[in-house]
């Protein structure tokens, strides 16, 4: 079996820090996540890529979330999973801010999240909304 990619693993702890995050309600990504990685036992494969992540999303939440909202006009974002919502906006900040990810891997490694902890309908909605994310950094 091959190993799993470090950044693929970095996005599913990612994803359980902004869930946890997401569920406290307040301060900033990066603290939040830093006080809530002391005592866990995180491979320091997977390390340099979360906290270049969560720099990222404490610096352009704000934008992210702008974009996630208007690439899907019928939704808001507070109306969302928490898991789909903080699954966009991982996928979102690689897209915005991460040079050396090409967006359709940026889209497909969200799907492989949804897949892995969304509902049924979360891999081919979150699909069609960074889908749309995409298009719009493209072409802004």
């Amino acid at each position: 079996m091959k190993p799993a990619n470090p950044r693929s693993r970095a996005r599913s702890w990612l994803l359980q820090l902004m869930y946890g995050w997401d569920m406290a309600g307040d301060g900033s990504v990066r603290e939040w996540a830093r006080e809530a990685l002391r005592g866990r036992s995180v491979s320091p494969r997977y390390r340099p890529y979360i906290d270049r992540l969560l720099l990222a999303l404490d610096e352009q939440m704000a934008e992210c979330d702008s974009r996630i909202e208007a690439s899907m006009p019928n939704w808001r974002l507070d109306r969302l999973s928490a898991i789909d919502r903080n699954i966009l906006r991982i996928a979102t900040v690689e897209m915005m801010a991460m040079d050396d990810v090409p967006h359709r891997v940026a889209i497909h490694e969200a799907i492989r999240l949804a897949e892995r902890y969304g509902s049924d309908d979360s891999p081919g909605f979150v699909n069609g909304v960074l889908d749309a994310v995409g298009r719009q950094i493209v072409n802004p």
